[in-house]
């Protein structure tokens, strides 16, 4: 739809937004979904269509619209706060409930959740909704029961209608997604896969199940099957900041490092404050290099373990904490960054402050406002010493082990600079890492295997 004005002898050609959420019918939150793809697709189509939300009154019939392209345009603070108010109306409360899921507040999308699916017995989607808000509920407070009661209310649940045809619930797309992710949060890794795919045939833009699907995959080792998950998601605007990240590590597991890369750039600049994001996009920029000093990699290497390991892993005074943690001063990599003078510039940073920062560098071989030529030099000298029957093998960096791309970012962020360090560490651990799976753990305990070295507790 177009409409062209004349002035002065010129036409300007106005251009209508792909969805008018002013004027346009909305009979059902699918097709909110699918008119929010839409104006994803084009950033002119996506700006034209914030704005128009932003003109529409609070009140009223328009609020309700406002609330409704609130949450299209992933606002959903604003969007929660808006449809509210609208209990009364199915679209306005089935939408509230999902951008309280996407909150992270599955206890207040519960009774909606509840609510709906009393109303609508036969619809799979508010019941889904319900059971997987009791489930991520029920994850967040450490209920042993919660996968239990889940496959009894599954049992329990009336038949549901899936297109022309009635069928159990737990035969809908709905109902094996949660029985994939019980079998996930039990870890039996076959059973959550077998489930995923049979709620993907039923409902291939499933998007949660899409990602578990890929999630689980990534981690058993499956990564042509996480690559398509991954991907399928990635097509389906708005695309989220995880699947981009993940679907970039799979990409450099596979030699891609030009498509990681373009993962990694598309997060970097929607979330200039996401240094994972950052971080992931200069290694794989760096993989693009044909040629490099191999000396000179295991060097630059082992400093960029230590520059990534977090302020909050070291003991510091509430004040110096505080100050660093306002000044955006979050790894030791941005704290080498600041001179002495800068620190002390900064409101309630003092000398004391300042004693405790420089102890803390000095025990990694390093100083403020240190020249990262320097800090090369500096790092490859300085070595952690462990008990003297151990010899060099406990002191030998992380690069010697020639990790994979995947397992050696999860020892990097746990802090790890030596064989020592990690061995420190649990199988359970590291499995709680993003991106650990099963064949990354397998990989990990055959290198150090081979060192004579286990895990702790193997």
């Amino acid at each position: 739809m177009t409409q062209t004005e004349e002035a002065n002898g010129s036409s300007t050609e106005i251009l209508e937004p792909p969805f008018d959420v002013a004027k346009d019918a909305i009979n059902s939150f699918s097709e909110l979904q699918r008119m929010r793809s839409r104006i994803y697709a084009k950033r002119h189509d996506f700006d034209r269509f914030a704005r128009r939300v932003e003109e529409l009154d609070d009140t009223g019939e328009a609020g309700r619209r406002k609330g409704l392209g609130l949450w299209m345009l992933s606002r959903f603070e604003e969007a929660v706060a808006l449809l509210d108010r609208y209990a009364d109306d199915d679209v306005a409360s089935f939408t509230c409930a999902n951008a309280l899921m996407s909150l992270d507040r599955p206890a207040d999308a519960l009774p909606i959740f509840q609510r709906l699916s009393e109303k609508h017995p036969r619809d799979p989607r508010p019941r889904g909704g319900g059971l997987t808000a009791r489930l991520e509920g029920g994850i967040a407070s450490d209920d042993e029961r919660i996968v239990d009661a889940v496959r009894a209310a599954l049992k329990a649940a009336p038949a549901v209608t899936v297109g022309d045809h009635e069928c159990p619930f737990a035969e809908s797309a709905e109902g094996h997604f949660l029985l994939g992710r019980c079998a996930e949060l039990e870890r039996d890794w076959q059973t959550a896969i077998d489930e995923y795919l049979s709620a993907r045939r039923l409902d291939p833009y499933h998007r949660q199940n899409l990602f578990r699907l890929g999630f689980v995959a990534e981690r058993n080792g499956l990564d042509e099957l996480a690559l398509e998950a991954y991907t399928q998601l990635a097509s389906m605007p708005p695309t989220d900041h995880a699947v981009l990240i993940n679907l970039g590590v799979l990409y450099e597991d596979l030699g891609r490092e030009q498509d990681a890369a373009a993962c990694y750039d598309t997060v970097a600049k929607t979330l200039p404050t996401d240094r994972r994001a950052r971080l992931y996009l200069e290694d794989a920029r760096a993989g693009m290099e044909m040629y490099y000093d191999e000396d000179m990699e295991k060097k630059e290497d082992r400093l960029n373990q230590i520059f990534r390991i977090p302020i909050t892993d070291f003991e510091l005074s509430v004040r110096a904490r505080n100050c660093l943690n306002k000044m955006n001063i979050l790894t030791l990599g941005d704290l080498v960054r600041k001179t002495e003078a800068e620190l002390l510039s900064y409101k309630n940073f003092g000398e004391t402050s300042l004693n405790e920062i420089k102890e803390i560098l000095g025990a990694k071989g390093l100083r403020l406002g240190m020249a990262r030529e320097e800090a090369v030099a500096s790092i490859a000298k300085h070595r952690p010493v462990y008990g003297s029957g151990e010899g060099d093998t406990m002191n030998k960096p992380m690069s010697d082990l020639k990790l994979s791309i995947r397992a050696r970012r999860t020892v990097e962020n746990l802090g790890c600079l030596t064989v020592g360090d990690i061995t420190a560490h649990t199988e359970d651990e590291l499995l709680g890492m993003p991106n650990f799976g099963v064949t990354s753990l397998m990989e990990l305990k055959n290198k150090l295997s081979e060192l004579g070295l286990k895990l702790k507790g193997d």
